[in-house]
């Protein structure tokens, strides 16, 4: 079934394995499915160039630039302006994904702090959403958001959110947004779903984080960004709303946080 309300991928990878290799099938896939948008996350400053020319390419795909914590050791030495002026491509309507991964611990946590602020510093200047990626780093990634607010306010979301509902209300408190993946839909994300219906209308995404995470019922496969059809019909259920009214409510949320995107207000 076709949503016709327009439907938003908050967050996908269009240019990693899986996905870039059949770059036009997915597209074409997940605008069969309803989907009017979407956003193509860089990860690494190799990436910038490819990721930006895929948002070129298609009018309804956009792009960020940004360093993902996995990278931070790798990036160290990344000149702020260097950012800052990969911001002024006229498709780049974010900055990120960036934050904190204790998870992993891929990279050097000061590094990654400090990597962190520094994208933070660029989303306050250019005005420009931070996308914030956070694992096993609650109270680092809310201190650190807490302190940077302090200085001067700028625009951001925690995507794939799936840390602890206190964690989402501090951010929340901040004036972040909240994407929600195909994580939700998982049978062992009580909390997770539990989280979800109390997220205020206004600061809601969804997203795929595709070729990762597939929802259910395509769990364990390559994840598209028509899959996200799957995510917003789980997540409409849990909060008792039609589909057409979160897919309006959360691409009206996606305009109004993205404001470079075309059609944002």
């Amino acid at each position: 079934m076709t949503i016709h309300a327009p439907l938003i991928d908050s967050h996908c990878h269009l240019n990693y394995k899986g996905l870039a290799e059949r770059q036009d099938e997915v597209l074409a896939n997940a605008r069969a499915a309803g989907v009017t948008g979407f956003l193509n996350i860089s990860t690494r400053e190799s990436e910038w160039r490819d990721v930006v020319a895929t948002a070129e390419r298609e009018n309804d795909v956009w792009a960020t630039v940004g360093i993902h914590p996995h990278e931070a050791d790798q990036h160290a030495d990344l000149g702020r302006q260097v950012l800052r002026e990969a911001t002024d491509a006229p498709r780049v309507i974010g900055i990120g994904e960036s934050g904190l991964d204790y998870y992993y611990d891929k990279s050097d946590r000061a590094v990654q702090r400090d990597l962190f602020r520094m994208h933070i510093d660029v989303a306050r200047e250019t005005g420009l959403p931070l996308v914030i990626h956070t694992r096993d780093a609650e109270a680092d990634t809310a201190d650190i958001l807490a302190d940077e607010m302090g200085k001067g306010a700028f625009p951001a979301l925690i995507h794939c959110f799936t840390a602890s509902a206190e964690f989402g209300r501090k951010v929340l408190d901040l004036g972040l947004t909240i994407s929600l993946s195909g994580i939700v839909t998982f049978k062992n994300a009580a909390e997770l779903q539990n989280f979800a219906k109390e997220i205020p209308t206004d600061k809601l995404l969804v997203e795929t984080d595709s070729p990762f995470l597939a929802p259910v019922p395509h769990r364990g496969k390559t994840c598209e960004p028509a899959f996200v059809r799957h995510t917003a019909e789980f997540v409409a259920e849990l909060r008792g709303e039609s589909i057409e009214e979160l897919a309006a409510n959360t691409s009206r949320n996606f305009f109004n946080l993205f404001t470079k995107a075309e059609g944002g207000s």
